[in-house]
């Protein structure tokens, strides 16, 4: 009878875990900008849970965001030594929203390639109480208790966290107008067309090129209209004639998946406002890539 109820009590378990699964996903993947790294803390909340005394749990969901955000700080940690190690600029890892723009959230917060990048400059507890507090919408009081915290620090987390993007980003364009502003882009870049490179981009644009040390990948970010536009044609006939590009969406914004003899070389993320573009964010990492492409609807 014993082993009956154990066995019920899993089911249980699984069931309650597979129904927090999104949310739980969506807190680690915007905490670690890493969908890979999102799933081994997922992985590692699952093995938690099904060894946990589940009798005394009230909200099982509650405990299970508590553990994965706790899990995902401490990945944040060890992951900020990998990074410094990282060949060239690093950029969040892309995911398709097309199916779920929220990705497990309440709201399409934080999920942004350039505020995923923004928010690693961040230390992961201030991180991880912006995400809970504007992507999730949890109460100042449970962000406190997940991150073991006062709510009055908390408070102070979440708004250090909104002051650093306010400062970072300038307020974005439409979603028509951020693909206008691509499209334009991309003819341009394409074709090397200097004059409308330094028209579509803002002055203090900033290009990253993410290969983790693949070839040609930009390994120091490239700044300014004048040094972004030169680059960009310098690079064009090198680059393009031999690339085939896929409208596509990542992080809930229009992307371009650029393909060469038959496998992606590239996801070019941009981030826009009134300025014109702001950020050119290249995916280069077959790492990074492969996933992404893969995941791709059709």
């Amino acid at each position: 009878m014993h082993a009956g109820q154990d066995l019920g009590s899993l089911e249980e378990a699984t069931r309650q875990f597979v129904e927090a699964r999104p949310r739980l996903f969506g807190i680690a993947y915007r905490v670690l900008g890493s969908a890979v790294e999102a799933e081994d803390v997922l992985q590692e909340a699952w093995m938690r849970w099904q060894k946990a005394d589940r009798t005394d749990i009230v909200e099982p969901a509650a405990f299970l965001a508590t553990v994965t955000t706790r899990l995902a700080i401490n990945t944040a940690q060890s992951a900020r030594v990998r990074r410094e190690a990282y060949v060239g600029p690093w950029l969040p890892e892309p995911v398709d929203t097309s199916s779920d723009p929220q990705v497990g959230a309440e709201r399409a917060e934080a999920v942004e390639m350039a505020v995923l990048l923004l928010l690693e400059r961040l230390n992961p507890v201030e991180r991880a109480a912006y995400v809970l507090r504007e992507a999730f919408d949890y109460p100042y009081k449970q962000v406190a208790a997940i991150l073991e915290t006062s709510e009055g620090n908390t408070r102070q987390l979440v708004s250090r966290a909104r002051k650093h993007l306010a400062t970072e980003r300038r307020e974005q364009v439409s979603r028509s107008e951020h693909q206008r502003l691509l499209e334009v882009f991309l003819t341009a870049a394409q074709t090397g067309d200097l004059a409308t490179l330094e028209r579509v981009l803002a002055a203090d644009v900033v290009s990253y090129a993410d290969g983790g040390g693949v070839r040609g990948a930009s390994r120091i970010p490239v700044v300014g209209r004048p040094h972004v536009s030169k680059y960009l044609a310098a690079f064009a006939p090198r680059f393009w004639p031999q690339s085939d590009v896929r409208w596509v969406e990542a992080n809930d914004r229009p992307a371009v998946l650029v393909r060469s003899e038959g496998k992606a070389v590239a996801l070019l993320c941009i981030d826009a406002s009134a300025e014109g573009i702001d950020r050119l964010m290249w995916v280069m990492n077959p790492d990074k890539l492969s996933p992404y492409e893969a995941s791709l609807s059709g």
